[in-house]
């Protein structure tokens, strides 16, 4: 049965209104085709507030804010409605006491049979609830991303799940040196060095943190311009709510300068253990040669007091015998007091690149024919207060150490300086005090020396040479003269990479370069002779007549000297020499860059073709050997 007007039967359109009145969370009415309300429910009076009573009758536009109807938003939304067939929004609508609420809207046309338009239904949801709980969250999802973008000691951003930045914060483009722009999208492996790519550290720790939850690690990463920072890296696996993989949340800090406090700290921790095990071994070892020299000085007495008394040859030559040993041994002594501050030194002011040069002819035959051997004098010098002769016995220590590391192809060079310490590097040189020094240093190119070697080196009877090679007293020397001298060894070397030993004094005075023939100091000569013999002998004659010596082994050497030393005021060379250059070619080189040089000489050889062509000069002279030192005094008379 029907209703009269074709309608649904009483009945039913009863049971739908029951239904429609019943409902309560949702607003649902009906509006004339103009958007007259024509119907109301329970649900639209509990959250607008209107009675049926109220509102039928009334236009919808009641419900929009003024902003709304002032744009005309009731017109396009039922016109919207009509022409499309369904109209929906979420926007702020108004109950009747004034108060806004965020409302779900949907509005659908009505047509009768012959698709005229009666109406439209209207179905409204407050949820208000749920749009300030998402506005909560979006502000709160704001609040953190700026918070993560403005933190500056981390670099904290996302990656897919494959390994690809998708979002950057400022503290990221300062560690590593990217904006956001040339990086988002690119693969994160980038920021990893060579040796972990081919290790293929990227695509584990992904794994791990794919597989655990979390990946964590410390090593170097690489910055946009190619140096390297160590980095403390964190990987968090992100999930969705169905628990799928969708990334990876990265945080990155760049721990280089704690860690390379941690290592300043190690080695001055390392530094002290080593000065304290070191002055521990010279109080050992001070004692012993100290006793042991007593125990000497009786045997060597009573020895020598036997020899006196035997003139039988076989038994004087078992007392000589016993005697050298004695006398060796109490070199072995010396060497053990030097290595324990103890030796009997007597400094004085010297100048470390005179006392070099001086010493150069020595050093050069130290270092063996073969081995290139290169000085570097600091031309701005300080004076030291040292014992000289301890000084060249600790240099040529170094020399011959260097020498028996690089071998007869190697290189070895000795260099000065002046350096300066400063408090902080105490950490690194805990025995010496902050201030100036004279750096003096041998450096080989040999096979350099192990963590373990080096931090046993400087002991005394360590060594690494063959059995009969070295008594390992060498670097004791060194270290004992340094530090009775108030200076400090220091050590630089690593396998492969040869070693530099640097011995550092206590700077004084600046040198006074060009002054000393102003204040009439004694005069310089350079002595060149292959013959060690014959070169120590002009040596000792020279400094007999007041010289100050420089001495060389063959001419180029000599040549060099002559370039970098303005004080040389006499050359006084062999004829003969090796090394592709006589005595005349060095006079003749000498003159081209010293004019002002005056040049003496010698020849065991008469030579009547020079006595012809430079015998003349007033700045050159010859003497035949042997000569005494009378010879040689008129001859520089002349000169």
């Amino acid at each position: 049965m029907t209703s009269q007007d074709g309608g649904l039967p009483h009945a039913v359109e009863d049971r739908y209104r029951l239904l429609l009145d019943s409902v309560t969370d949702y607003a649902i009415y009906m509006l004339d085709p103009t958007g007259i309300v024509s119907s109301w429910n329970a649900g639209a009076e509990r959250f607008k507030g209107y009675t049926a009573d109220e509102i039928v009758g009334r236009h919808f536009s009641a419900f929009y804010t003024p902003e709304d109807r002032e744009r005309g938003e009731p017109e396009r939304a039922l016109a919207t409605a009509a022409s499309e067939g369904k109209f929906e929004i979420e926007a702020w609508r108004i109950r009747k006491d004034g108060t806004r609420f965020w409302a779900s809207v949907v509005i659908d046309p009505i047509w009768d049979k012959k698709k005229r338009l009666i109406g439209f239904a209207k179905i409204t949801r407050d949820n208000t609830e749920r749009m300030l709980a998402q506005r909560a969250l979006k502000q709160s999802e704001e609040r953190f991303r700026i918070l993560v973008q403005g933190v500056a000691d981390y670099a904290i951003y996302m990656l897919d799940a494959e390994g690809h930045v998708t979002n950057w914060n400022l503290g990221a483009q300062r560690i590593k040196g990217y904006g956001a722009d040339e990086i988002v999208g690119h693969h994160f492996s980038r920021f990893y060095a060579e040796e972990d790519l081919a290790n293929q550290l990227p695509a584990r720790a992904l794994e791990t943190a794919r597989r655990t939850g979390k990946f964590e690690s410390e090593g170097w990463r690489i910055r946009k311009d190619g140096s390297r920072f160590w980095a403390s890296v964190v990987i968090d696996a992100i999930h969705d709510e169905a628990g799928a993989l969708i990334g990876f949340a990265k945080i990155t800090r760049d721990m280089t300068e704690r860690r390379e406090a941690a290592e300043a700290l190690e080695k001055a921790r390392q530094a002290l253990f080593q000065a304290q095990k070191m002055e521990a071994i010279g109080q050992l070892t001070g004692g012993i040669a100290h006793d042991f020299n007593n125990l000497l000085t009786v045997m060597i007495s009573s020895l020598d007091i036997l020899r006196s008394r035997l003139h039988e040859p076989r038994e004087a030559r078992l007392l000589d015998n016993a005697l050298l040993a004695a006398e060796r041994g109490s070199q072995l002594t010396g060497q053990l007091l030097a290595f324990a501050r103890r030796q009997s030194l007597k400094p004085q002011v010297h100048d470390l690149n005179q006392v070099i040069e001086t010493f150069e002819a020595i050093l050069r035959r130290a270092a063996g024919g073969e081995a290139a051997v290169k000085i570097v004098l600091s031309h701005e010098m300080r004076t030291v207060l040292i014992d000289s002769a301890q000084f060249e016995a600790a240099l040529l220590n170094l020399v011959v150490n260097a020498r028996d590391a690089c071998g007869a192809d190697g290189s070895i060079e000795i260099s000065t300086e002046v350096v300066t310490f400063h408090e902080a590097e105490r950490l690194l040189f805990s025995t010496a005090a902050a201030g100036d020094y004279v750096k003096v240093s041998v450096t080989d190119n040999g096979p350099g020396m192990s963590e373990d070697v080096l931090s046993h080196a400087c002991e005394p009877f360590f060594t690494t040479k063959e059995v009969g090679k070295g008594t390992g007293l060498g670097l004791s020397q060194v270290y004992g003269f340094a530090g009775q001298s108030d200076g400090h060894l220091h050590i630089v070397t690593a396998p492969g990479q040869g070693a530099s030993v640097s011995l550092y004094l206590p700077a004084k005075e600046p040198v006074a370069r060009g002054d000393r023939h102003e204040h009439g100091a004694a005069s310089t000569v350079l002595i060149v002779d292959d013959d060690e013999q014959v070169l120590e002998a002009a040596v000792e004659m020279f400094d007999s007549l007041g010289y100050e010596v420089l001495t060389a082994s063959h001419g180029p050497a000599a040549i060099d000297i002559l370039r970098r030393d303005r004080r040389i005021d006499v050359l006084f060379s062999d004829v003969v020499m090796p090394r592709g250059m006589t005595g005349f070619e060095l006079a003749d080189a000498a003159r081209k860059l010293r004019p002002e040089l005056k040049i003496l000489l010698a020849s065991g050889y008469p030579v009547p073709a020079f006595e012809k062509s430079g015998g003349g000069r007033s700045d050159t002279a010859f003497i035949s050997k042997p000569y005494r030192w009378s010879d040689v005094l008129e001859r520089l008379r002349n000169l």
